[in-house]
């Protein structure tokens, strides 16, 4: 027997950063775990110079995602001016106001994903009893920091409902049925009898056939220097008989 903390995210807007190269933003269909810890971390009041903090709370707990409905993909541009590379040489150029402050201004176009209505259930686990579950519980009910899905521009929809659960494993804890699950009946694409993808940093011991090992880049290296490292990751789909009753 484990102990979960669940909670629901649900946002007409929500973008978890992939790997990004160039001026393209791309987002994962589901929360990483950098997004999830960096909720937490946002509703425990830990600050981006909390290296250590961080660093602990990325060591100490394990997540696992439950994608109910991943969204529809939206893809926004944003322009913006700088200064051609020829009047940058030689130039003192620390701050965007000296950019700025420089004749002729180049415009560049970037692009960002995001994914729209969507709704995760997510778990998490203490791997060494470091963090309390209940705590992270309470600062969920009452953040410290304003909580975002991703982007500062992707405010949750729905109260997180976090709940601690003890289960023996971690299918279960999430297939509980919730408070939100029935407000978000509402959802026409929200099957409660369909199959949904479960994305764990364990491997739970009820295995729904084939199971798939992925290998993701966001178990933080270093908050300072915006460095993270490879974890491994296990999917597998769940349900398909009423997943939401099945534990009642």
């Amino acid at each position: 027997m484990a102990t979960y903390l669940v909670f629901d995210l649900y946002g007409p807007f929500v973008s978890f950063g992939d790997v990004a190269v160039g001026d393209y933003r791309p987002t994962y269909s589901y929360p990483s775990k950098s997004a999830v810890l960096g909720l937490l971390a946002a509703s425990l009041g830990f600050r981006r110079k909390d290296e250590d903090r961080l660093k602990a709370l990325d060591d100490d707990l394990r997540i696992a995602v439950l994608v109910l409905h991943s969204g529809k993909l939206l893809r926004d541009f944003h322009t913006i001016q700088v200064p051609p590379d020829v009047q940058m040489k030689r130039r003192n150029i620390v701050t965007r106001k000296d950019e700025l402050s420089l004749k002729k201004q180049n415009t560049i176009i970037s692009t960002r994903d995001y994914r729209m209505d969507s709704y995760y259930r997510v778990a998490v686990w203490s791997a060494s009893g470091v963090f309390d579950l209940v705590k992270l519980q309470e600062a969920l009910s009452y953040p410290k920091f304003s909580p975002y899905l991703g982007r500062k521009s992707c405010p949750p929809a729905l109260p997180f409902k976090a709940e601690v659960i003890d289960s023996d494993d971690v299918c279960k804890a999430l297939t509980i049925p919730g408070f939100n699950g029935d407000l978000l009946q509402i959802i026409p694409k929200l099957d409660r009898n369909a199959s949904y993808m479960l994305y764990s940093e364990t491997l739970p011991k009820k295995s729904e056939g084939k199971i798939m090992i992925v290998t993701k880049n966001d178990r933080l290296v270093s908050r300072k220097s915006w460095q993270y490292g490879e974890r491994k990751e296990f999917i597998q789909y769940v349900g398909g008989e009423n997943v939401f009753q099945q534990n009642t």
